[in-house]
């Protein structure tokens, strides 16, 4: 019985280590996206990578937290507009992640617009190439 334990929580630390990696992997995949994104942007400015890291941080955090609110606050709209509305939502998130991290600035609405869509495809043509799909 005690063996049964021992291999069920060794199983379980695995698991949590996979996952941690996982996270780290999408968290450095999305800081390394960040930077390239404002290089070849000219409305996005980054410090460093480490401010890349900071900012996929916080747009995580964002997404998790104020996305949702911000989305069944303006579901009418986002019905209205087939859903179109979610860019809009998107560059919200994006230009809040600028006054939250410093080094990190955008210049206008629209290169927050065109900076989450690039962000979005090339997050997600980068996690499939990697095998780490949602």
């Amino acid at each position: 019985m005690q063996w049964w334990i021992i291999i069920k929580f060794i199983t379980f630390i695995e698991t949590l280590n996979q996952k941690n990696m996982k996270l780290l992997l999408r968290l450095l995949v999305t800081a390394a996206l960040v930077l390239l994104i404002a290089n070849v942007l000219s409305g996005v400015h980054v410090a460093s990578f480490g401010t890349a890291v900071i900012v996929a941080v916080v747009l995580g955090l964002l997404n998790i937290f104020i996305k949702p609110i911000l989305v069944i606050l303006t579901l009418p709209v986002t019905v209205i507009t087939l859903g179109l509305f979610l860019l809009v939502i998107n560059a919200i998130i994006i230009l809040l992640c600028t006054h939250i991290v410093g080094g990190f600035a955008v210049d206008s609405f629209w290169t927050a617009l065109i900076f989450s869509v690039i962000l979005s495809v090339l997050q997600s043509i980068t996690y499939k190439i990697v095998g780490d799909d949602k």
